[in-house]
């Protein structure tokens, strides 16, 4: 038996809920900016993927306005950094509700290094980081989307395992519904199944 459940009759946060405990796991973009005035903001964003190949574009969705969305559209630039597991609590603390004008790098006691190619900093922790200069931005509802061109990344070498990123050395956190978040756990492997070598449906191989 299923339940139904319409959004229509339902409150927005009761339907938030719902969607953020389904729509799950969900990557973290761990956002860096600067406002136009130089205060330095870091902020987690869990409405979060890549959304373009070639040209190289990663998307992440503020709901309501915040400081993030704030200091993007004012200078056109903003780093995503990998959230990883080791540094759960800080990710936690950047996602406090301060005053506007507060450094969250500050705050949260996060270092910071240069990027190359854009004013906002990287964490210095992460172990990679994506230099992204705004693409375009699209209002749906109560929240935009920002979708960013990444003009630069790097990636810390003690993930890397022959010049690819490990994902058992990244150790990406990830957000599920609630206050619950998500670590990598089991990894399977398979591999896509071309045409010319396809034997039928998995349930009766």
């Amino acid at each position: 038996m299923r339940i139904d459940f319409d959004p229509a009759e339902m409150s927005r946060n009761e339907f938030y809920k719902l969607l953020t405990a389904t729509v799950v796991p969900r990557p973290i973009a761990w956002v860096s900016t600067v406002s136009a005035g130089g205060v330095q903001n870091l902020a987690p964003h869990s409405f979060f993927t890549i959304a373009s190949v070639a040209p190289p574009v990663v998307q992440f969705s503020s709901v309501g306005r915040k400081d993030t969305l704030r200091n993007v559209e004012a200078t056109g630039q903003f780093v995503v950094n990998l959230a990883p597991e080791g540094l759960f609590g800080q990710i936690n603390d950047t996602g406090t509700d301060f005053p506007h004008g507060v450094s969250e790098f500050e705050a949260a006691g996060i270092d910071t290094e240069p990027s190359l190619r854009v004013k906002p900093p990287r964490v210095a922790a992460s172990p990679v980081a994506l230099e992204c200069e705004v693409h375009s931005t699209l209002g749906i509802g109560d929240s935009t989307v920002v979708f960013g061109r990444v003009v630069h990344a790097v990636v810390a070498q003690d993930v890397l395992v022959d010049g690819h990123p490990e994902i058992s050395r990244l150790k990406p956190l990830s957000r599920l519904g609630k206050d619950e978040w998500g670590t990598v756990g089991e990894v399977r492997e398979i591999s896509r199944i071309r045409h010319a070598d396809w034997r039928g449906p998995a349930g009766d191989r």
